[in-house]
């Protein structure tokens, strides 16, 4: 998962644009050393002008191999890009392992359902699941359309009846409910179905 889907985020950064692939930069500083069929002798057989002409390239996925033309300046610039290129990857990965998105990943969906099952957590487990969870709320909620809070429990806890639009007045008060809940209720076996049950009732929800 991610901030945006990865295609668009390459896009954003201009790393499809900026033709960085292994195959693009192949073609843009020589080319292909091409191979045809020979007739009399009954196969491929590959020019042989430019052996110890140009340095070569052999690609392992296919065998492809490719006489590089281009001078210093030009593989240069092709190391600069792809440098920058690792330092936004970097800075992404760096960005997708951080606060809430660590635990929970990146929130893409608009109209979401988070069921709470803390099961028999201990009193210091419990108080770490809500400090994760405020997180989530305050970090990435804030930022999608509606949302609700399921407890998980032998008898349901809703923080609302359905998705309710997300604001900072939704968002606090569903931090004040999570603070407020009790340490332990009472669980039955089948109280994690049904709460995600009645999390995919509300025909609103996505996630």
């Amino acid at each position: 998962q991610s901030l945006v889907s990865s295609s668009k985020w390459l896009q954003r950064y201009g790393l499809k644009r900026n033709k960085l692939s292994l195959s693009q930069i192949l073609s843009q500083i020589g080319f292909q050393h091409r191979k045809d069929y020979v007739t009399t002798l009954g196969k491929p057989v590959a020019s042989r002008y430019a052996d110890g002409l140009f340095p070569q390239y052999k690609r392992a996925q296919d065998g492809s191999v490719y006489n590089l033309t281009a001078k210093k300046e030009l593989i240069l610039h092709f190391v600069d890009c792809l440098m920058g290129a690792i330092e936004l990857y970097k800075q992404r990965m760096e960005w997708l392992t951080s606060e809430s998105r660590q635990i929970f990943g990146v929130i893409q969906e608009q109209c979401i359902v988070i069921v709470l099952d803390f099961g028999i957590a201990a009193p210091t487990e419990f108080d770490l699941c809500r400090d994760a969870l405020s997180m989530v709320l305050v970090e990435q909620v804030i930022q999608i359309a509606r949302f609700n809070l399921i407890r998980a429990a032998q008898g349901l806890m809703k923080w609302q009846q359905k998705c309710t639009p997300v604001s900072e007045h939704t968002v606090k008060s569903a931090v004040t409910w999570l603070w407020k809940l009790d340490h332990m209720t009472a669980v039955s076996h089948t109280s994690s179905a049904e709460a995600l049950l009645e999390a995919m009732g509300d025909e609103a929800v996505s996630s």
